[in-house]
């Protein structure tokens, strides 16, 4: 029987139960919610834990990102966490909460039930608490080379494209690069370092479906290979959990066809 090693400090423990808050008036809050979140520090060479918060649900906001940020702001200032536009637009605050990968900033609290378990994004090495390394998946998404490529001699003032041929690049172009996809991906987890995974793949198509590119056999060229996009097992993982609603595996479906078509 195979045996499996954890990596050193792998091991997830128990952390610290804060204070539970008290209302304005000193009195226990009428509604409050335990957040479990997880917290690493590499500095200390210790293993990464799980801290428990109450937070006072009548004096924060309805998105898991507003009670991060209350947490951040009156309990716990050394809580590390991304976030920005708090729009859903940006992509900084994905993070797996409740076992999902998704959005700070849109999901609701209400949404959770019992105790809301927050963790960074699986898969992927941890700068700190909720943070991510994405070096690794921001060179993929550099690799595919996501801008337009022509031959011809640029226009005076704009490239032009019909609206049927627009409206093909629904469902791809709004991609925030969220990560969530890519890592909620099986083949993406063990391959990560060859498979480009379904956000660069979704993004790599944006450009092979765009009537104004003119690098389509350059592009497919890149794209030939046994792991960088055939490592796709069409799990559909990457589709559940996007939380811009966009279909990743079809879209690698759709480079796929291409390779058979250019081959026929």
């Amino acid at each position: 029987m195979v045996q499996l090693t954890l990596p050193k400090n792998s091991t997830v423990k128990k952390g610290k139960v804060w204070p539970a808050e008290t209302a304005a008036n000193g009195k226990k809050p009428k509604r409050s919610k335990e957040f479990k979140v997880y917290r690493y520090d590499p500095d200390t060479g210790a293993n990464p834990v799980v801290d428990i918060y109450t937070v006072d649900l009548d004096s924060c906001g309805p998105m898991v990102l507003d009670a991060l940020i209350k947490i951040k702001n009156e309990i716990d200032p050394t809580l590390s966490f991304r976030r920005s536009c708090r729009e859903g637009v940006c992509g900084s605050c994905a993070m797996n909460i409740q076992g999902g990968n998704t959005l700070a900033c849109t999901k609701a609290i209400s949404d959770c039930s019992g105790a809301v378990a927050v963790y960074p994004l699986p898969h992927m090495p941890v700068v700190k608490d909720l943070v991510p390394d994405l070096t690794n998946f921001y060179a993929q998404y550099s690799s595919i080379e996501p801008f337009l490529k022509t031959k011809t001699a640029e226009p005076e003032k704009e490239w032009k494209q019909s609206p049927e041929d627009r409206a093909k690049l629904d469902g791809l172009y709004e991609c925030i690069l969220c990560a969530c996809c890519s890592t909620a991906c099986p083949s993406y987890w063990w391959n990560s370092e060859r498979y480009l995974g379904p956000a660069a793949l979704l993004q790599s198509y944006r450009w092979l479906a765009d009537s104004r590119d003119e690098e389509t056999g350059e592009r497919l060229d890149g794209l030939e290979d046994p792991f960088r996009l055939y490592r796709c097992h069409t799990i559909m993982n990457c589709t559940q959990t996007c939380p811009k609603g966009l279909n990743p595996a079809q879209a690698i479906g759709e480079i796929k066809q291409m390779m058979v078509k250019r081959k026929t």
